[in-house]
C-alpha cells in the first residue's frame, strides 16, 4: 500500500507539466500527505479541460483498507459502489514522491522514491462526494493500484498506477467507460525511479515540512523497527 507521499511542485510548475486550465482551491506544495488529508486531483469540468480541485484521501463509503488504495476491479465488483464510480468518476491524484520505509535487520529509514527528472506524475484515481443526514459534503478520493515496478517492490508488491500523459488523456476521456479498456491503462510504471533516505519526522501526519523531501545523511536517517 501507498500511504505518503508529496506534492511539492509550485503551482506554475504543476499547471505547466499537466496543462493544468483551472485551479479551484488556494494550491500550496504538499511536502507529506497521508490518508484522510487533503490531497490535489484533476479532473475534465464540463467543458472538457483539466481543473485541480482538493478532494481528501480515503474514498467515502468506508469499506476496509481499499478505502485509501484500491483495485479497479475491486471497486467494480464491490456492491457498496455505484458502477458510476469508475465509469463516471475518474480522476487524476498529483504527486511528485513517494514514501515508504527500508527496513534493514532491526532498523528502519524513510526514503523517498520519485521519478529520473524528480518531475511531477499523475497517479490514476477515483472519487466520491458524499453529503451525510445534514447535507453537508464530503468530497474523497482514493489511489488505484497496479503490479510493482523494481524499485517499488522492496516494499510492496502494488504500488500507485502512474499515468503517462497519453494515459492521463485516456483515463480520463468519459466515453472510456469499458472495464476493460481502463483496466489496460493501469500499467506498472517501468520508466528509471531513484530514491533517497529522508527524515523520520514524515511518520508525524501533522509534519508537513520542506525538510519531508530534503535528502538525509544515512546516518542520522536510521530509526528503531517496532
Amino acid at each position: 500500500m501507498c500511504r505518503r507521499f508529496s506534492m511539492s511542485a509550485s503551482l506554475d510548475e504543476i499547471q505547466n507539466h499537466f496543462d493544468i486550465r483551472r485551479v479551484i482551491y488556494p494550491y500550496k506544495s504538499r511536502y507529506n500527505i497521508s490518508p484522510m488529508q487533503s490531497m490535489p486531483v484533476m479532473m475534465l469540468d464540463h467543458l472538457g479541460n483539466l481543473v485541480l480541485d482538493e478532494y481528501r484521501w480515503g474514498l467515502v463509503p468506508y469499506w476496509g483498507r481499499d478505502a485509501v488504495n484500491a483495485d479497479l476491479q475491486t471497486v467494480y465488483a464491490n456492491p457498496t459502489y455505484s458502477k458510476k464510480t469508475v465509469e463516471q468518476r475518474r480522476c487524476v491524484i498529483a504527486c511528485n514522491g513517494l514514501y515508504y520505509w527500508r527496513t534493514v535487520g532491526k532498523r528502519r529509514y524513510a526514503v523517498r522514491v520519485v521519478t529520473e527528472n524528480h518531475e511531477p506524475f499523475g497517479v490514476a484515481g477515483l472519487y466520491e462526494v458524499w453529503r451525510n443526514a445534514k447535507g453537508e459534503e464530503t468530497r474523497t478520493s482514493t489511489m488505484l493500484m497496479t503490479d510493482a515496478n523494481v524499485a517499488i517492490r522492496e516494499f510492496e508488491p502494488r504500488m500507485p498506477a502512474i499515468l503517462s500523459s497519453e494515459g492521463i488523456a485516456a483515463w480520463l476521456q468519459p466515453e472510456n467507460a469499458s472495464i476493460q479498456r481502463l483496466q489496460r491503462q493501469l500499467r506498472t510504471y517501468e520508466a528509471p525511479m531513484s530514491m533517497y533516505p529522508v527524515t523520520p519526522l514524515i511518520a508525524n501526519d501533522l509534519h508537513d515540512h520542506q525538510q519531508c523531501i530534503e535528502e538525509m545523511d544515512l546516518k542520522a536517517a536510521w530509526v528503531k523497527s517496532v
